[in-house]
Parts: C-alpha cells; sequence; structure tokens
C-alpha cells in the first residue's frame, strides 16, 4: 500500500512538471502563431516554371472552346 502512495506522488510531480513547462511556453509565445499552420495549405510550393506553364495551358484551353 505504501508503493501506492509513492507512485501517486511521483506522478503528481511529473504533472507538476509538465504544467510548469507548458505555462513557460505559453507564457514564451510558443503558440503565438495559430494562422499560419491553417492558412499554408493553400498555398502552391510549385516552382514558378510551373505555374506559367499551367496558367498558359487554361488560357490555351479557354480560347480553344
Amino acid at each position: 500500500m505504501s508503493v501506492l502512495f509513492i507512485l501517486i506522488g511521483i506522478s503528481t510531480l511529473v504533472a507538476a512538471i509538465f504544467l510548469i513547462a507548458f505555462l513557460w511556453s505559453v507564457s514564451n509565445g510558443q503558440y503565438d502563431d495559430d494562422y499560419t499552420p491553417s492558412v499554408r495549405m493553400l498555398f502552391d510550393n510549385e516552382p514558378e516554371s510551373k505555374k506559367t506553364t499551367l496558367k498558359e495551358k487554361k488560357t490555351t484551353k479557354k480560347n480553344a472552346v
């Protein structure tokens, strides 16, 4: 039974350490940027040469119709 009390004490200490680390990271601005990750997937990472060829293909298709 005494082992149970030791384990509860150790787990409480570990939880307090993680809570302190989390509060420290929040106060230092670790989680400030919440807009960029949600928008990053909307941007294409293609090189400029591919972008121009895609634009040329689109204008060619519009002209053909």
